[in-house]
């Protein structure tokens, strides 16, 4: 398989070989280089490989990219993203890794350390973009058509970075190839330097690349998009969404579509498939006796005491859970999911894991068994989730495992890496998939008034979910999980799209917090929801509902407050600020509310 993670290539650079073939992406990371040093073509891929590679915001060393441990600066944005915007609870105990209990709880100040790392992995990665530039640039043999490909990608890749860089921190500085003095002030907007990187690569790059995970100008459509849509263009936002929707391939020449089964987006056997726009490669057992490059910032994320070792972290939100359930019509509850909570065993002291308990009966949309691992359901090919015996401290994380992320007992071997004292896997990291484009779409439809058009968008992700293919089932021996599935729903899975007009009757309004709670379904535990909920308006709205629900039986949230006009963004990280001071002042601004 010719997977940009695995593909081997010989790379000369600074004169020198670096050994036989190294297998792509495995070798160290050349985006340090001097470039000057860089005279060769497969030299300045080298620093190409070395951009991607800073994607998953790893080193070589297990840690983060520049200090800090590797799930600091986790390129699935599970702390960040889901922890912070209410999808999970930090999981494990209050003891174990304090910095989230801030986060989660939006106690947080500058001096976070999480922060630090985070800032400086995400640099990292533009820094090597800014190299494969020069290089690309400085070498005369590279043909026109190869330079082209490489600076486009370099520059798709600086725009994913300071993308993140943006809804992270909003005001940052801005470094390119050109700059000379790096100490910057962060006092202009980056938005139109994003635009114009996606813009590039949107033009440039061909719609098909040799490897996968190499991105391509679909890839850069989406993202282009999106970044409109955060810019609230929604005009400019909606053109490129529909042609990316109707002619877009991935990288390989597959036109984009979604998958039968939700669940083949996670697992990584069927992974880069037609849903794939723009993914962090990951790969296992790749010969370092290290997981950098499987997961590793994700490797607390297992449930507790189980196959898996460790470490109990990442546990589902009952907020999330409880938004799976349909009524009647099989549609959700939009607007009070939570007075429609789903059984669970917390606070049943006396229902261990050894005791009887029944699951949930009611009505649920099938994404919820691929999204949350609970009690008395197949955890994949592992057995029913055995509830409080996976859970290291239920009252304080609640009883719920997370399972996008887990990998198949039956394929273990293959797509486990057991090379250090947790797991790691070679599931992809999904950064943008097309049921995200649709839902994208459908969110600048509704803005632009074309309700009709947006709920048709949403209606194909739901048909998607209500195909039995993306079914959970009863395993055909419950005592040999691995032995396969009967044909029984595993529960009561009653999903539906929306009626013809449905839209168009409940009026602008009503339509964009369904397509807000369709991204919040579809997307769950993906590393999206705090800033969906952030650059919506609703964050404060939407976290008081989670902290409501959940801190009546869960303890993390204990004392949570999310402050507007503040907590829109994270603080900078106070020893970046330090870096960039004379001793008096700073090149640096705070963010409003933090100083």
């Amino acid at each position: 398989m010719k997977n940009i993670k695995l593909l081997s290539v010989c790379l000369l650079a600074t004169g020198v070989l670096l050994g036989s073939c190294k297998k792509f992406l495995e070798q160290p990371a050349l985006g340090r280089l001097d470039v000057d040093k860089v005279y060769t073509a497969a030299g300045v891929d080298g620093l190409l490989i070395g951009a991607y590679s800073a994607l998953d915001g790893s080193s070589a060393d297990n840690n983060a990219l520049g200090g800090g441990s590797a799930w600091e600066a986790a390129g699935s944005n599970w702390v960040f993203g889901s922890v912070a915007g209410g999808d999970a609870h930090k999981g494990s105990d209050g003891t174990d890794q304090t910095a989230i209990n801030q986060i989660a709880a939006w106690t947080l100040d500058a001096s976070n350390g999480f922060l630090n790392s985070k800032w400086k992995a995400v640099y990292e990665g533009v820094t090597r973009c800014n190299n494969v530039i020069k290089g690309a640039n400085a070498v005369a043999t590279i043909s026109d058509a190869d330079k082209k490909n490489i600076i486009a990608q370099a520059r798709f890749l600086r725009g994913h970075y300071y993308f993140e860089l943006k809804k992270m921190w909003n005001m940052v500085p801005y470094v390119d190839e050109t700059t000379t003095d790096f100490v910057v002030a962060n006092d202009v907007d980056i938005w139109p330097k994003i635009e114009d990187d996606f813009k590039f690569a949107y033009e440039n790059l061909p719609a098909t690349q040799t490897q996968k995970g190499r991105v391509n100008k679909w890839a850069a459509g989406a993202y282009l998009a999106k970044t409109y849509l955060y810019e609230k263009k929604y005009t400019d936002a909606d053109g490129i969404f529909t042609t990316v929707i109707t002619s877009g391939t991935n990288s390989e020449g597959s036109a984009y579509g979604l998958t039968d089964n939700y669940e083949d987006n996670f697992g990584a056997s069927t992974k880069n498939n037609k849903e794939t726009v723009f993914a962090i490669q990951q790969a296992a057992n790749d010969g370092s006796n290290q997981i950098a490059e499987a997961n590793n910032g994700d490797m607390l994320n297992f449930p507790y005491n189980s196959p898996f070792r460790c470490c109990g972290f990442f546990q589902p939100s009952m907020d999330l859970a409880n938004s799976f359930r349909t009524d009647a019509a099989g549609l959700p509850y939009v607007n009070d999911y939570n007075t429609h909570p789903l059984k669970t065993d917390q606070g049943l002291g006396g229902v261990s894991s050894g005791n009887s308990f029944t699951p949930d009966a009611g009505n649920v949309d099938p994404r919820l068994d691929w999204t949350v691992g609970r009690r008395g359901i197949p955890f994949l090919d592992w057995g029913n989730h055995p509830g409080k015996d996976w859970v290291r401290e239920q009252i304080y994380a609640g009883p719920y495992s997370p399972k996008k992320n887990t990998y198949y007992q039956s394929t273990k071997d293959t797509y486990s890496d057991q090379h250090s004292w947790a797991p790691g896997s070679a599931n992809q990291i999904n950064v943008i998939r097309f049921a995200d484009v649709l839902l994208l779409a459908a969110e600048a439809k509704v803005q632009l008034g074309n309700l009709d058009g947006a709920q048709t968008l949403v209606n194909r992700v739901r048909a998607r979910a209500a195909n039995p293919a993306s079914f959970v089932y009863t395993y055909a021996n419950a005592a040999n999980p691995t032995g396969g599935f009967t044909t029984t729903k595993a529960a009561n899975y009653v999903v539906s799209q929306w009626p013809t007009g449905a839209f168009t009757a409940m009026g602008k309004d009503q339509a964009l917090k369904s397509v807000y709670f369709e991204r919040k379904l579809e997307l769950g535990m993906e590393g999206q929801r705090f800033f969906d909920i952030s650059r919506w308006g609703i964050a404060q709205q939407a976290l008081a509902a989670y902290y409501g629900f959940d801190g009546q039986f869960i303890t993390d949230i204990t004392g949570a407050s999310w402050t507007p006009n503040k907590n829109e963004y994270y603080p900078i990280p106070q020893f970046q600020i330090g870096l960039e001071s004379n001793g008096t002042t700073s090149k640096l601004k705070q963010n409003p509310g933090y100083n």
